[in-house]
């Protein structure tokens, strides 16, 4: 596998194809107030909400996000929320149902218990969430308290996720988030006493000074929480584009060879431990709908990594956050000036985005079955004619000769090969050539 690079390689992480690095200029308000318009009527959508704001900076964090030294900051970040919401109230047709509601960030748990309530009774106001909706929060356990988890529980969420990245305190410190077991541990109990059961959490490998021994040792203490859900990601370290990351010492991260250890060796301890190997880097109880929806051939991949979410589109609210529509995708205005100054002038906060084209949504359904199933079908009844699909699985054959099984049914990745999944996708990219450094390690 050194020969193709897995070790060298930086490859987009497929949660969209293309990648949003290679989002333009070409989707205008106006395209996009026309894909919310052409929405059927009674469909159902998902809903993510994207609060920006932290209280501290983690250092290792690359996602858009910004610090504060007040509320009052957020405060009118959640007005212009909600008056996005009415905005798009006024242009979704009759009968439009959220299936699935998001809150990510920045940590959306900054909200105080009546912003809470306010953003959560806004929400509902502007689209009905559907008999059957799941509402899912990112929990920061640093910062949530029991008026917030009161709040978030009256609001109906049901699921929450909480991101550990690595139980050791010397790691903690390096890359600037500490936050120990018994916080975890009591934001955990806290959710779970007021009904909500359903955990997703996430661990990062990768990171300075970790070795297996450390990285077993915080798995071990993760699994004791019960987790549902388990997300392993690679920690990606991209100091051109996230300064914050300068201060991690690049001297002490692992090196390639290393980091594929540190992914092996957690990943043997949550299958001794139960859990279901998802797509790449997520694991799950047999139980749990990801686990269900990936033995029956029904697993997803959107910016949020792996779901079940069967939604047609996804609905973007607030700074930085992206939609997506049968037609293509859609992302807001990155920086809060902007998207509040379009908001409160009642418009969209349109940034830029991507018209699919149909050769872009044949590579689109190859890569997700490849980042999904670990194979791609040549079913008759498949979404796209064998014939248009032949061609790019004998391209990956004969780029991953010995990697991959390919005959008259479609094509396999052979089990001891799975590492090379993100690299058979960028294979498959028309746009890979571009912007290659912004990715992370291929492993």
């Amino acid at each position: 596998m050194r020969r193709l690079g897995l070790f060298e390689a930086n490859v987009p992480r497929y949660t969209s194809y293309p990648p949003a690095n290679h989002f333009a200029g070409d989707v205008t308000p106006e395209v996009h107030r026309a894909w919310l318009a052409s929405i059927a009527p009674g469909s159902k959508v998902s809903l993510y909400i994207h609060v920006p704001f932290c209280r501290r900076l983690c250092w290792f964090c690359a996602c858009r996000t910004q610090g504060m030294q007040s509320e009052e900051p957020v405060v009118a970040y959640t007005n212009s929320v909600i008056q996005e919401l009415r905005t798009l109230r006024g242009i979704l047709p009759q009968g439009v149902e959220i299936e699935k509601l998001h809150w990510g960030g920045g940590t959306p748990t900054l909200l105080t218990a009546p912003e809470i309530t306010r953003l959560a009774a806004a929400i509902r106001d502007a689209i009905p969430l559907s008999t059957t909706a799941e509402f899912s929060v990112e929990v920061d356990p640093n910062e949530i308290d029991e008026s917030r988890l009161d709040a978030l529980a009256a609001a109906g969420m049901a699921r929450a996720s909480i991101g550990v990245q690595d139980f050791d305190p010397e790691i903690q410190k390096i890359i600037g988030r500490e936050q120990s077991f018994e916080v975890t541990r009591a934001a955990i109990e806290g959710l779970r006493a007021r009904g909500v059961t359903s955990l997703n959490t996430d661990l990062l490998y990768g990171l300075p000074r970790q070795t297996q021994e450390r990285i077993t040792a915080s798995m071990q203490m993760l699994l004791s929480l019960n987790p549902d859900r388990v997300a392993l990601y690679g920690y990606a370290h991209v100091p051109w584009m996230a300064k914050r990351q300068a201060l991690i010492p690049t001297e002490d991260l692992p090196a390639p060879e290393a980091r594929l250890n540190l992914f092996e060796t957690a990943s043997e301890v949550m299958k001794w431990d139960g859990y279901d190997s998802i797509g790449i880097d997520h694991f799950a109880r047999p139980g749990d709908s990801l686990a269900i929806a990936a033995r029956e051939g029904r697993l997803r991949r959107n910016f949020q990594g792996y779901t079940d979410d069967t939604c047609d589109v996804l609905i973007g609210v607030g700074a930085s956050s992206i939609s997506k529509f049968p037609q293509g995708f859609v992302q807001n205005a990155a920086a809060t000036a902007a998207y509040q100054k379009a908001v409160r002038a009642g418009e969209l906060a349109t940034g830029r985005g991507h018209v699919l084209t149909p050769d872009d949504a044949l590579r689109s359904y190859v890569i997700e079955r490849l980042m999904c199933d670990f194979a791609v079908s040549l079913s008759d009844d498949g979404p796209f004619p064998r014939e248009a699909m032949e061609p790019l699985l004998h391209d990956i054959a004969a780029d991953f000769d010995g990697h991959v099984i390919l005959n008259d049914n479609g094509l396999q990745i052979r089990q001891a090969s799975r590492p090379l999944t993100r690299l058979m996708a960028r294979s498959v990219d028309a746009y890979t050539s571009a912007q290659a450094k912004n990715h992370s390690s291929a492993i």
